[in-house]
Parts: structure tokens; C-alpha cells; sequence
């Protein structure tokens, strides 16, 4: 097997190892106790949507399973587990009564986590909008925004101080452009000035339930945020080249860095947008409810993007080739006159390219930026077809080198003096991959969709030795 880090290669002793999930992609039991539809339901019950219709009606069963989750990640040694809590399962109607089943649910689950010596990390809010909320306008609505902030007054007050990190929303980018400019994630809309109007009630929702957490546990309570940022890289220094780079910059990163750290939009990202919308749905005070302080900033990562001056892609939204809905729709809105390039070298099964010092480069930079804030990689890992062996075994040798490429990145941006607290692999167990549905393994954990039984891979027991030793070298 890879060897575990360089020797040297160590972290501190407060570093924090984990593993992250989603609520949708795990738990199934979609009706189960009083939950309602998400928009994801929805979604993936349209035909062509997902790959080969795949839904989440049954996922990982993660639902009817958790004590047996919880112990298998208390064997793989984790220090931590990053958990989305389902919307529809807390608040299943718009009349925002709260359903007691659902809380409870995962009030044990958090028991169960810390009775494990495992510390709870809570995502709010990873991409399943109950289907109430997205009928009363959703995210393009301002009042959703109101409504994620009682919500998460509800869970904070049912789960309070026994969570280790809040975290408000997760890669708001892939709600906001997948959701409402591309239509090939839920709820599968093509609007661009929608999906500009949903990346402000994002921001908002954030602004407004970090409020939340502060007001109800008080103003020290641990508070993040998870940002799928984009390493864009121009394909030349021509000055076009480099305005295709800060297009996609100011599009991707600059539109949720600007206004929940800085408590401002960028000029070049209103006028790159002008055409799509003229940002109205802006009101006096919101960036300031927006740039709520942040204990940590919650950083993803799997790629890197390499563009140039051109004419970005194009699609119907039709299925490709691979049967699901085509990515090519662009959901790059202000993105005119960029092209995207394919980048040589190895690859993931999403077809991502294998760039560990991508990871360097972004953590660095946000170092730079903002040199007080610490930052936490909340996801990172890899797609690849995985099968059992007759062994018995799931031999994912790639994943492994690719873990370890990439956390041996987090050691190097440490050691050029970036303020990494923490990693959290992606993902604990294979799952429902949105709308690749079940064809992408992600896990560390192999699962067997048939029979539900679970199988660590060789990369979970690499990741679970790597963790033993980070630990022994404090002893």
C-alpha cells in the first residue's frame, strides 16, 4: 500500500481528521417519520434527470443504520464527521412546524457521534430544499432566506453546544449555477437572473442563520462556512486570457469571498452580470447580515480550471452520451467570451483532473488574503470505479495515492504557513452522487447497493492508519 506521509510530514496535534457526508446521498428513508420531499426528490424522479433514474429513495440507508455508521467510523478512527441535516425532515411544511421525529433523529445521532469520541461537524443546509420551499419561489425568493434562518434556530437550539462546528450552507456556487442557470442539479432550472437572485439569498441565508447560531449559543459559538472555490488558471498571460481567468474568478469565488468576508459585491461582477440581472434584489443592510464573522472558513476542493478567451459551451440540457443531463449548459452566467480547456494528465471517473498543488496554490492564496481566518479543507477526494476483489477486498490504490498527494498538499500549504486546522475526506461511504445517481464511488467505505453491507476499501484503512500515526507522533 502508498506509503502514509513523507517522513516529516506531520500535523499538529490539535489538527482534526475527518469525513464528510450529505444527508440526501446517505439516508434514503425519504418519507420515513414525517419527512416531506426535497427538491431532490423532485428532481430525480424526472426522467433523464439523473443517470439511469437513480434516485435517493434508499441511498446508503444511512437512516436505519446510523449506530452501525457510527461504529464503523469509530473503527477508521475519526476524529470528527461532517453531517448535513435534511430541511424537509425538521420543517416538512411551509407552515414551519417543526416535526419532532426529525429532530430526534439526528439529536441521537449527534449522542451516538459523541459517545464515540467522534465530534459532530453540522452542515445546515447541502443542497436539499424541501419541495414546499421551492414552490413558494426558492432560493430566487427572499423569503427563503428567512426561512433557513428558523429552521436553524430550531436545530441549533435542539442540538446546541454538543456540535463541534456549525457550518451555514454548503458550496453555494453548486445551488446557486447548478440549480437555477444550468437546470443539471435540482430543482433543474434554466433562468440565469434566477440563479444570480439565488446566489444573493444564499449569501443572505448565511448572513442570517450565522446570526442564528451566535444569538442562541453566544457570540464565541464555532461558525463556518463551506466554499467550493475554483483554482482558474489562464491559458496564457495574453490580456485576454487573463480577463477569460478573471471572469471566472469574480463569477466563482469573488461573488461569496466579497460580500460574507468583505461585506461587498464586486463592481466587475455586477457589470459582468448586467445582462442577466440588474441586482435589485440587493436591500439596504444585507451585506452587512452577510459578513457575519466566521470561526473557520470551510474550503473544498477537487480540481483545478484552465480557460482562455472563446465562446464558453453550450448545451440543451438533453441526456449526453452517459445518459444523464448534459453539463455542457454552462452555468458560467457573465462568463461571455471564456472557453473552458481540457487539462492532460491523470483523471478522476467525474473526469476531473488530478492536480494536488491546485490544494496548495488555494490555500495559500487565502492565507494571504485573509491571513487572521483559519481554514479547514471540508471535502476532498475521488471518484473511481470501484469493484470488490475475489478477495474480498475493494483495492483503490488510485484513491489512496490521490489522498495522499493531496492531504501531503494540506502539510504543504501548512508549511508555507497557511492556517489549516483541520480535513475531511469525502466522502465516508459510496453514495447517491447527485445526478451521476449511484454509477460514481466517492467513499472510503464501499457499498454495495443490493445488499446495503459495507466494506472499507483500502483507502479507509490507509486513512485510518495515517490518522493512528499523526496521533502516536504526540504521544
Amino acid at each position: 500500500m502508498t506509503a502514509l506521509l513523507p517522513d516529516g510530514h506531520t500535523f499538529p496535534a490539535d489538527f482534526l481528521w475527518g469525513a464528510a457526508t450529505a444527508a440526501y446521498q446517505i439516508e434514503g428513508a425519504v418519507a420515513a417519520d414525517g419527512r416531506t420531499p426535497s427538491i431532490w426528490d423532485t428532481f430525480a424522479a424526472t426522467p433523464g434527470a439523473t443517470l439511469g433514474g437513480d434516485t435517493g429513495q434508499v441511498a446508503a440507508d444511512h437512516y436505519h443504520r446510523t449506530q452501525a455508521d457510527v461504529a464503523l467510523m469509530r473503527e477508521l478512527g475519526l476524529q470528527a464527521y461532517r453531517m448535513s441535516i435534511a430541511w424537509a425532515r425538521v420543517q416538512p411544511t411551509a407552515s414551519g412546524e417543526v416535526n419532532p421525529a426529525g429532530l430526534a433523529f439526528y439529536d441521537r445521532l449527534v449522542d451516538d457521534l459523541l459517545a464515540a469520541g467522534i465530534k459532530p461537524a453540522v452542515t445546515l443546509y447541502h443542497w436539499d430544499l424541501p419541495q414546499w420551499a421551492q414552490d413558494l419561489g426558492g432560493w430566487p425568493a427572499r423569503d427563503t432566506a428567512s426561512r433557513f434562518a428558523d429552521y436553524t434556530e430550531h436545530v441549533v437550539r435542539a442540538l446546541g453546544d454538543r456540535v463541534h462546528l456549525w457550518t451555514t450552507l454548503n458550496e453555494p456556487w453548486c445551488a446557486a449555477y447548478l440549480g437555477y442557470a444550468s437546470g443539471v442539479h435540482a430543482p433543474g432550472i434554466t433562468d440565469a437572473g434566477a440563479a444570480l437572485a439565488a446566489v444573493h439569498h444564499l449569501n443572505l441565508a448565511h448572513g442570517l442563520a450565522g446570526r442564528v447560531v451566535r444569538d442562541v449559543l453566544g457570540p464565541e459559538a464555532p461558525l463556518s462556512v463551506t466554499l467550493n472555490l475554483h483554482v482558474v488558471r489562464a491559458a496564457s498571460q495574453q490580456p485576454a486570457d487573463l480577463e477569460a481567468k478573471a471572469r471566472i474568478d469574480a463569477i466563482g469565488n469573488e461573488v461569496f469571498l466579497g460580500p460574507m468576508l468583505e461585506g461587498r459585491y464586486p463592481e466587475r461582477v455586477i457589470a459582468d452580470t448586467a445582462a442577466a440581472s440588474d441586482w435589485s434584489f440587493v436591500h439596504d443592510g444585507d451585506l452587512e447580515t452577510i459578513a457575519v464573522p466566521l470561526t473557520v472558513l470551510g474550503v473544498n476542493y477537487y480540481s483545478t480550471n484552465l480557460v482562455q478567451a472563446g465562446t464558453p459551451p453550450v448545451g440543451d440540457g438533453t441526456p449526453g452520451p452517459d445518459g444523464h443531463r448534459s453539463s455542457e449548459h454552462t452555468p458560467w452566467v457573465g462568463a461571455d467570451h471564456v472557453e473552458f480547456l481540457a487539462q492532460p494528465g491523470p483523471s478522476t471517473a467525474m473526469g476531473w483532473n488530478i492536480e494536488p498543488q491546485g490544494l496548495v496554490d488555494l490555500l495559500t492564496q487565502l492565507h494571504t488574503r485573509y491571513p487572521t481566518l483559519p481554514l479547514m479543507v471540508t471535502e476532498n477526494g475521488a471518484a473511481f470505479a470501484d469493484e470488490i476483489a475475489p478477495d474480498g477486498a475493494v483495492h483503490d490504490e488510485r484513491r489512496v495515492a490521490y489522498l495522499r498527494d493531496h492531504i501531503d498538499a494540506v502539510w504543504q500549504a501548512r508549511a508555507a504557513g497557511a492556517d489549516v486546522r483541520g480535513y475531511f475526506l469525502w466522502s465516508l461511504m459510496d453514495n447517491f452522487e447527485w445526478a451521476y445517481g449511484y454509477d460514481r464511488r466517492f467513499g472510503m467505505v464501499y457499498v454495495d447497493y443490493a445488499t446495503l453491507e459495507r466494506t472499507v476499501k483500502d483507502s479507509g484503512h490507509w486513512y485510518a492508519a495515517l490518522i493512528a500515526a499523526q496521533e502516536a507522533a504526540h504521544r
